[in-house]
């Protein structure tokens, strides 16, 4: 909509977009009444083929005056850089607005922008869905058009269910009288057109019901951005489960009520699991009894599922199952997941010895060796074995048994547990924690952006298995086009990067290529040589796109490097960068949830006074990063460096009690965003270097 209204030559203040599971709205505010009026150019032939010696037009000259509709006398000469041309010069007035938006509506819907389309009817238009009704006003009056069978007018509907009528029980017409009215006529006929205000009601009646369960809802972002898109009018009920079912894993439970059912979990302020869940329902029934009931027949019926195939499950050990990825398919030309387990654990034994964490593998062991009681890590006291050796029984054991979960029933019923899986029967097989929390984090990070591996063996494996694939599948001819990567190789391969850069790894890329494929060797269909050079250009598109899109207004970034130069000759700064270290170093992995502190809460003067000085200094340094004033906004910062201090002198943060903790920490992380948005303060170095200073910009 917005290229169709910028090349019909509207202007207007801005788009709005709206939407629910039976509607699409855009509400487009400060609409001008008519276009711009326009000179139009349009090139016809040169001077010396447009006129003969005699100096008379020519046909060529004639023919593009009839075209261009314009009278050969008023066609003018302009010299260019090739050359002296003839011009057709028109000046194009500009129509009323309520004339080209018939078209302009026609055209945008008729983009083919859905992955998928339906077509239906004798006109043959194609959408997402069959559309039944079209709404269309412009200053209040219904801008006429007809796009397939359907035409447009002044008229929407409410719920399909809460305000149906009649006998066909279909809801009443609302005529709209404009897009000021459109949300709150909507609202009166029980839907929440608007997204954010849909999020607003399922957060509260989420917390809510969360208190009167007696604990608080786990956030899910995630989950809440996809409930908020499958109502119109959301409705938060609480159902209830077994408590035998506690007993089972937490992560297990989740994700039976989140990836199945769509439920929100619940937790005591403890954090313990409490057999409650709730749910978004997108109408308010006669009786919610029965609609709790349903709900938690089903939920019942997964949770039984769980149950029987963890309690199966337990009876095998995790080393155990290895054996059975033979008969599992990886890919067709590159085997199967035995083999490739085979091949990156060899490949994490190299990594992990060429960034000095452990030995290499010696010419005679072969990676099924780990799996026997010799290089089991549990075998052995950590503290009187020589590093680098036990560091190759945790990346060698962990490799070796991080897919061993596929064969598992509980992960061939709910795929997504794989991995936490992995780790909690890795647990019960007694395996050292440090291969349990490896078996865990060698599938992260599983989204662009997300949670990276804590640990170094976990990090390593990861960096092995992903980059296994990716050369397998370049080594295949499994080379990611515009359109499709069915194996994930470019986020995989911006989750190498992440975790290189994360874990500050000194490893050279080339080399980590060369011996992943001379362990492919075999498998390869393409020229080693080629997969190599294929294979670097790919991460290096990959790194050079993820360093681009870390800062784009290169004026902006030279403004704050200036600032901050200028900054760290302040006397407070030394300070400040130590209390800041201190800060991101508590919060380091630490997920608040975007929650402010609860004064309540406050034990301290000292959380008062923070408290207060964060209030004080927010919204004035706010109001100095949007305009640009830098400068204004580390000073502003300096002004509550006595209270920083204070508060870390005389406040235990991590205390015992778990309300405390959280309060604690949510003041922190609002003390963290009054710098993170200009420079990671924290980063800045005793010697307050310069380049650790540009660094400190450039990622924001």
């Amino acid at each position: 909509m917005r290229k169709e209204l910028e090349t019909s030559r509207l202007g207007f203040d801005g788009i709005t977009a709206l939407g629910t599971p039976r509607r699409l709205a855009l509400i487009v505010k400060g609409l001008e009444d008519s276009q711009k009026d326009a000179v139009v150019e349009t090139r016809g032939p040169q001077i010396k083929a447009a006129y003969d010696d005699a100096g008379k037009p020519t046909g060529a000259l004639l023919g593009f005056a009839r075209a261009q509709s314009v009278d050969p006398k008023d066609l003018k000469s302009i010299k260019t850089e090739k050359g002296e041309y003839v011009y057709a010069v028109k000046e194009i007035k500009g129509e009323h607005t309520s004339k080209i938006l018939p078209g302009i509506l026609n055209n945008a819907l008729s983009r083919d922008f859905f992955p998928k389309s339906m077509r239906w009817g004798a006109h043959g238009v194609s959408f997402a869905r069959p559309v039944h009704w079209i709404l269309a006003l412009f200053d209040g009056e219904t801008v006429e058009f007809t796009w397939g069978h359907i035409k447009s007018s002044a008229l929407t509907y409410g719920h399909r269910f809460l305000t149906a009528q009649g006998a066909d029980k279909r809801p009443a017409p609302i005529k709209v009288e404009g897009a000021s009215t459109y949300l709150s006529q909507l609202r009166a006929a029980c839907v929440i057109a608007d997204p954010e205000e849909r999020k607003k009601i399922i957060t509260e009646g989420l917390e809510k019901a969360g208190a009167e369960a007696g604990g608080e809802i786990i956030p899910d972002a995630a989950l809440l951005e996809e409930v908020g898109y499958l109502c119109e009018y959301p409705v938060v009920l609480r159902g209830s489960f077994d408590g035998e079912f506690l007993a089972l894993p937490c992560d297990v439970v989740i994700n039976v009520m989140r990836e199945h059912q769509r439920y929100f979990s619940v937790e005591d302020t403890n954090g313990a699991l409490l057999p409650y869940f709730m749910t978004v329902a997108n109408t308010r029934a006669s009786d919610m009894d029965v609609v709790r009931k349903g709900n938690e027949r089903v939920l019942r019926a997964r949770l039984n599922d769980a149950k029987f195939y963890f309690e199966k499950d337990v009876k095998t050990r995790l080393v155990e199952r290895v054996e059975a990825l033979k008969g599992v398919v990886f890919q067709a030309k590159l085997g199967t997941s035995y083999e490739k387990v085979e091949r990156f654990t060899e490949l994490a034994l190299f990594i992990s010895s060429e960034a000095g964490f452990s030995k290499g593998m010696e010419p005679d062991e072969r990676p099924s060796g780990f799996l026997t009681d010799s290089f089991n890590p549990a075998c052995y006291d950590s503290s009187a074995v020589d590093p680098g050796l036990y560091s190759k029984f945790v990346v060698g054991r962990a490799a070796m048994l991080c897919k061993a979960d596929l064969t598992s029933g509980m992960v061939g019923e709910f795929p997504k547990l794989q991995g936490t899986m992995g780790a909690i029967y890795a647990k019960r097989s007694n395996e050292v924690p440090e291969v349990a929390v490896a078996v865990y984090e060698h599938y992260l990070p599983v989204s662009s952006g997300g949670a990276l591996p804590a640990s170094v063996p976990g990090a390593i494996v990861s960096i092995a298995d992903k980059l296994d694939t990716i050369t397998g599948c370049f080594g295949v001819g499994l080379i990611p086009t515009g359109a499709q990567d069915p194996y994930a190789l470019r986020r995989q391969a911006l989750g190498i990067i992440a975790i290189i850069l994360d874990k500050g790894f000194s490893l050279r890329l080339d080399a980590l290529v060369d011996r992943a494929i001379s362990l492919l060797k075999a498998k390869l269909t393409v020229a080693p040589s080629e997969v190599k050079d294929n294979v670097l250009e790919f991460f290096k598109e990959r790194l050079n796109n993820q360093l681009l899109s870390t800062w784009f207004d290169m004026v902006d970034a030279v403004k704050r490097m200036k600032a901050l130069e200028s900054f760290k000759n302040h006397p407070a700064c030394p300070s400040l960068v130590t209390a800041f270290k201190r800060v991101s170093n508590i919060l380091k992995g630490v997920d608040s949830g975007g929650a402010e502190p609860e004064p309540s809460l406050f034990v301290e003067p000292e959380e008062n006074a923070l408290h207060g000085a964060w209030h004080e200094v927010a919204p004035v340094m706010e109001g100095y990063w949007k305009s640009g004033e830098y400068e204004k906004v580390f000073e502003t910062l300096a002004s509550i460096k006595d209270r920083i201090d204070v508060f870390f002198d005389k406040v235990m943060v991590m205390a015992e009690d778990e309300r405390l903790r959280r309060n604690r920490l949510a003041l922190l992380t609002c003390v963290l965003n009054l710098y993170s948005k200009t420079a990671d303060l924290s980063r800045l170095s005793e010697s307050r270097s310069l380049r650790v200073g540009i660094d400190a910009i450039l990622e924001k």
